[in-house]
């Protein structure tokens, strides 16, 4: 069969992708417990989901959701503007508010569109944008679609963001940063953000995906007890990760949450969270409250993880979060890696550009409250055997 333009043109891609060990596929696991799934009928042991205090299977988690299901539904049927916002949704963004001690909170039906909607609702042209070289993708694509100017500096260089603050022209800055790195699990300095937010007049948003639940006092993230509100002025958080639902929202003030609700389109023009999801969200709130026993064995389990890395020369980078990533460089080496760990009963994604930067492709490690002992030391040993195959 002759084949058309597109078909022909996206084949090359796809084959230029594949021989330089780019070429990304999914793979379809079932669900075996916690820090668990089955792939082809074998039960691996899993290190690479970001359910940190393992809390997606949770029993308590699983009846809220039929519960809110036999109330409300599957789905939400609308947008939030039009019918899809319920009590459900309303009480969760209270309870949330609560929590994260900011006057409001805005739901999003993912952590890329509460990302977007920040980046495109609060700044416009003849605006800043200022990032992280290593931000997530959400922040980076948030700022090429909004109208500002976008700039950025390079990653947790807090001396070259004081610098694109000091040079940048007359107007609004909104600086946006990652709390903890996805991909390196290392923390912002922002310390010194705070500082020089306040010094030039900017705004500044953290996105704390990958803390909210596991950092700070009872899990409230890296900005909790240290910086207000009017410091810290847009909190953005998901819930697919510590809170083992989905979706996200963005913390601040009523009147962030009402600029959001008025001009953030991807909330705007987007289906709205499923209300039984915000019923599990709201039961996985309560657990997340008081899961310090969770976080401190979470805590240990990365303690554990890097003496033993240490022990055997393990190249890992500088993290002391959940995140613990397991430098290889070579994209092929790493899928290579994984697929070697992967024959030994451990899920580890390996990670490769665009994710990353070129020459620094990665197995990405996570830790769960809900690994053993025991899991992480198979996972050393394995490690250091798989290593020195090569």
């Amino acid at each position: 069969m002759k084949t058309d333009s597109l078909t022909r043109t996206l084949q090359r891609r796809l084959e230029g992708t594949a021989q330089t060990g780019l070429r990304r596929r999914r793979i379809p696991l079932a669900a075996a417990g916690p820090a668990a799934a089955r792939l082809d009928g074998r039960t691996l042991t899993d290190f690479c989901s970001n359910d940190y205090l393992g809390l997606w299977s949770d029993p308590a988690l699983i009846a809220a959701f039929k519960k809110g299901a036999d109330e409300y539904g599957v789905g939400s049927g609308a947008s939030a503007l039009i019918s899809g916002y319920s009590d459900a949704h309303r009480e969760l963004e209270a309870a949330l508010a609560n929590y994260l001690q900011r006057d409001a909170v805005v739901l999003f039906s993912s952590g890329y569109l509460a990302n977007l909607a920040v980046a495109t609702a609060l700044v416009g042209r003849g605006d800043t944008i200022i990032e992280d070289k290593l931000n997530h993708a959400s922040l980076i694509d948030g700022g090429r679609l909004s109208d500002a100017r976008m700039r950025r500096y390079r990653h947790a260089d807090s001396n070259a963001l004081r610098q694109r603050l000091k040079s940048a022209p007359d107007g609004q800055r909104l600086v946006l940063t990652d709390g903890v790195f996805s991909m390196d699990g290392d923390l912002a300095p922002l310390t010194d953000l705070v500082e020089y937010c306040h010094r030039y007049q900017a705004w500044l948003a953290v996105d704390d995906a990958h803390a909210l639940g596991v950092l700070g006092p009872a899990g409230r993230g890296t900005v909790a007890g240290r910086w207000s509100q009017q410091q810290v002025p847009v909190l953005i958080g998901t819930l697919g990760k510590a809170f083992g639902t989905a979706g996200a929202f963005v913390a601040g003030s009523q009147v962030l949450a009402d600029a959001l609700v008025q001009w953030g389109r991807t909330g705007i023009y987007t289906t709205a969270m499923p209300p039984a999801l915000a019923v599990a969200t709201r039961a996985a709130l309560d657990l997340v409250r008081k899961a310090d026993d969770r976080r401190r064995r979470l805590s240990e389990h990365v303690d554990r993880f890097r003496h033993g890395a240490a022990q055997a020369g393990l190249p890992l980078l500088p993290s002391e979060t959940p995140i613990q990533p397991l430098q290889v460089g070579d994209a092929q080496a790493a899928v290579n890696l994984a697929r070697q760990l992967r024959q030994r009963g451990l899920l580890v994604s390996a990670i490769r550009p665009p994710t990353v930067p070129e020459g620094t492709s990665r197995l990405r490690i996570t830790l769960s409250a809900a690994h053993r002992s025991a899991d992480i030391e198979r996972l050393l040993q394995a490690l250091a055997e798989c290593l020195a195959l090569g």
